[in-house]
């Protein structure tokens, strides 16, 4: 056993576990039930990093007596204790550190303590939660292999159902009987039950994948045709389509919002997918196109004194298209930047763009701080889209057309030139690449994807303020498009449902946002730098070093990653 390792690793889950509880995060998650009565969302991230830890301290130990491996986790749950009861300790000593640490407040030191204290009782129920779990996230390596892994997924499915219970309470709302949704479901969070349910089912499928599932699925796509594969993929693409349709009618008003929130996003984020993630060409000012849109729209649709009150179906494509010539107009400019330069440029781009609507220059024109007010919404005749379930239909023909164009972009002669340009300018230019035109056309269509998402936003909220177009949601999107996966249309929807759509089912937990988006972003550069969903090319490129190790005999730890 490696006991330097084990002193490093629970040093690292302590500091972990007293940064979450003195910044206030264990007292505000506590509020939120996973299982009613048992598990709280706060005693979760108060015990994950000992149970980490515990796994942790053996995983790179290739052999391992079962003492040993015991041992290790035990003492890793114990070094994770000790600042929590230094905390508890300086807490009861000195009334005052609130002044200097508000959150240590006395309900976090009886979550601490389990009510106790500092009294040897909670000093020793913390030493033993703590010990324990670590002793538990030791012994998941003497779980045989072939039960390891289903029973990991198992615990993490019933983490998530349990952590985002709100989307199936409200399907079970739409579609079961009271009585049934009271035994499954607490106000918030699941019932004993129904976390043991969702537990053993969770753990059957896992287990059947692992044993037969993936190795039938493998069998099936080697041996079909061509012809069947595409039929294969066209019924799923159906499936999904129907799928798709009838989901307002499942989810309600409130997840149905959720949805058009993140619709919004992946529309945007596949604009600039095709700029940073095929062409390579940071851009940080990505904002500005989604204004343009939306103010585009604002200005031509409002029945109020700044609007010309003109259909939403005519003022939609003159938003497109303003935005566009606006890509084109910042691409100009910057022909010949690349890289960091690039990047202060469109930030800059962004930032003027934001200052002129805030203005009082243009306050005559777009209300300046006040806004645009009474934006038309869509209509069909005397139908007029009002309600989320209504603008969800116009928000997914947008992303499908999106996507449609995105794709065939991709896998055509200017796709290939994007990713030459990406790989290499000088290369791609010395090849006979025009980087001009190809420059300028993922700056514009990347803009118009933007214009799009502006002019469906201005009509679903029906105005537009300044505030809704700050620097942070250029940030959000090329968030999403790194965390889903560079150059990845999948990855682009995964990445906008993570980072939009997760955050937007826990608002209770607005105020740490950003501080988690940090956080994932640091631990998916570390982990999984290529993306949640990556394109086949950066896979390949990522992992092209540890293949040739692994060719080798190399150990893949001992290989940095291709950036």
């Amino acid at each position: 056993m490696n006991w330097r390792h084990v002193i490093r690793t629970g040093l690292l889950m302590s500091l972990i576990v007293l940064l979450v509880s003195i910044i206030g995060m264990v007292e505000t998650f506590d509020e939120r039930d996973l299982v009613v009565g048992y598990l709280t969302l706060g005693q979760l991230l108060l015990f994950a990093p000992a149970l980490f830890g515990g796994y942790r301290t053996v995983a790179r130990e290739a052999r391992r007596s079962p003492v040993s491996t015991l041992l290790g986790g035990l003492v890793a749950g114990l070094i994770v204790a000790v600042p929590l009861i230094l905390l508890v300790l300086l807490a009861s000593a000195w009334p005052g550190i609130r002044t200097y640490f508000p959150n240590i407040s006395p309900a976090l030191l009886d979550i601490l303590s389990n009510g106790q204290g500092a009294t040897t009782t909670g000093i020793g129920l913390l030493l033993l939660e703590m010990g324990l779990l670590g002793l538990i996230g030791a012994a998941i390596h003497l779980v045989p292999g072939a039960l390891r892994r289903p029973l990991l997924t198992a615990l993490l499915i019933t983490s998530a159902v349990a952590l985002f219970s709100d989307v199936p309470l409200n399907i079970a709302n739409e579609l079961l009987d009271r009585s049934i949704v009271r035994i499954l479901f607490g106000t918030k969070g699941l019932t004993l039950a129904a976390a043991v349910g969702a537990f053993v089912i969770s753990l059957l499928l896992a287990f059947w994948w692992d044993r037969s599932g993936r190795a039938a699925l493998n069998r099936r796509q080697a041996t079909q045709s061509p012809t069947q594969a595409a039929r294969n993929r066209r019924i799923a693409t159906l499936a999904l389509l129907v799928v798709l349709l009838i989901l307002p009618r499942i989810l309600g008003i409130f997840l149905t919002n959720v949805l058009d929130q993140v619709g919004i996003f992946i529309l945007m984020a596949l604009g600039l997918n095709i700029v940073v993630g095929f062409a390579g060409l940071l851009d940080l000012g990505y904002v500005a196109f989604f204004a343009i849109g939306a103010y585009t729209t604002a200005l031509l649709t409002s029945t109020g004194d700044l609007g010309l009150g003109m259909s939403f179906w005519v003022a939609a494509p003159i938003s497109v298209a303003a935005a566009t010539l606006a890509g084109i107009i910042l691409g100009i400019p910057v022909l010949r930047l690349r890289g960091d330069y690039l990047a202060i440029v469109t930030l800059g781009f962004g930032e003027i763009i934001r200052v002129l609507v805030r203005s009082d220059l243009l306050k005559p024109v777009i209300g300046g701080a006040q806004g645009i007010l009474n934006i038309g919404r869509p209509s069909l005749g005397s139908f007029e889209l009002v309600t989320p379930q209504q603008f969800y239909y116009l928000i997914l023909l947008g992303c499908i057309l999106a996507w449609y164009i995105a794709s065939r972009l991709r896998d055509g002669r200017i796709g290939r030139r994007w990713m030459a340009m990406r790989e290499d300018e000088d290369v791609a230019e010395a090849v006979g690449i025009n980087l001009t035109s190809t420059k300028l056309l993922a700056f514009s269509i990347g803009a118009s994807f933007a214009g799009l998402a502006g002019s469906i936003f201005a009509s679903r909220i029906g105005s537009a303020f300044p505030n809704s177009f700050e620097l942070l949601i250029s940030i959000n999107v090329l968030a999403i498009v790194i965390v889903g996966g560079l150059g990845s249309l999948p990855g682009v929807v995964v990445g906008a449902f993570v980072l939009v759509g997760l955050p937007e089912l826990l608002r209770e937990f607005a105020e740490y946002r950003l501080l988690m988006y940090g956080i994932l972003l640091i631990v998916m550069m570390l982990v999984r730098p290529e993306g949640l969903w990556p394109s086949a090319v950066t896979r390949r490129e990522m992992h092209a070093a540890e293949e040739e190790a692994a060719r080798e005999g190399i150990h893949p730890e001992e290989v940095q990653p291709i950036t």
